[in-house]
């Protein structure tokens, strides 16, 4: 019978984070146990404890990092608008890139990593001349659009691959409908098979920002 090699060097919380977001984006937030961890780490069960809590603890740590990352990876812009796109562009990609921290976020929406993705978008809001009464109001729904329509995006990416669903098949489906009855969303059917997440993910942060300095913004305010 073959034996496991131990490992002989210490572990820290870093490569233990970083080996469950490993686990996480190649095989899914079920795959994530201790157990797993400590066949991928070659340790035992004390090592992890002496780091980690629990499966919760893990999943938040590596939400954090990830995050954390992505808002670190965000080069400021000389207008707080470009800095508010880039911000929302590389949050996109992160949560493309690691689909799983959708739900996470959905259960613990005050992760130390959001409260900085909202202090950060507050920031340029303020800059782009949002008052102290709209301020909240307006980083929230932003930041609220930004994270869902990313988590959305990841989760039906991944329900695509698993079941060989795509946009194609269903615009052909929207092809089928009556013209009469649904005349948009047929006339939205030779665009769908075309459609680009990322680039109507940005559309929707334009709006958002338009709008927002068209309500809130320092030219709506003397007016």
């Amino acid at each position: 019978m073959a034996t496991r090699t131990r490992r002989t060097d210490a572990l820290s919380r870093e490569v233990i984070v970083d080996a469950a977001t490993r686990i996480l984006d190649d095989e899914g937030e079920d795959a994530l146990t201790l157990r797993a961890l400590t066949v991928r780490l070659s340790t035992g069960y004390g090592a992890l404890y002496h780091h980690v809590a629990n499966k919760g603890d893990l999943l938040a740590a590596a939400t954090d990092e990830v995050l954390a990352r992505a808002m670190t990876g965000v080069a400021a812009a000389a207008e707080p608008r470009d800095t508010l796109r880039a911000t929302a562009l590389s949050l996109f990609d992160a949560i493309t890139a690691h689909p799983w921290i959708g739900a996470q976020l959905a259960r613990e929406p005050w992760r130390p990593a959001l409260l900085a993705i909202y202090e950060s978008v507050g920031e340029q809001l303020e800059a782009l001349g949002v008052g102290e009464a709209a301020l909240v109001d307006s980083a929230g729904a932003l930041v609220n659009y930004i994270l869902g329509v990313a988590g959305q995006n990841a989760a039906n990416a991944r329900i695509q691959a698993a079941d060989g669903s795509s946009l194609a098949a269903g615009a052909e489906q929207w092809a089928q409908l009556d013209p009469l009855r649904y005349p948009r969303l047929h006339r939205a059917a030779a665009r769908l098979g075309d459609h680009d997440d990322r680039q109507q993910f940005v559309a929707g942060v334009d709006l958002f920002l338009a709008g927002i300095e068209a309500v809130h913004g320092r030219d709506a305010a003397g007016r």
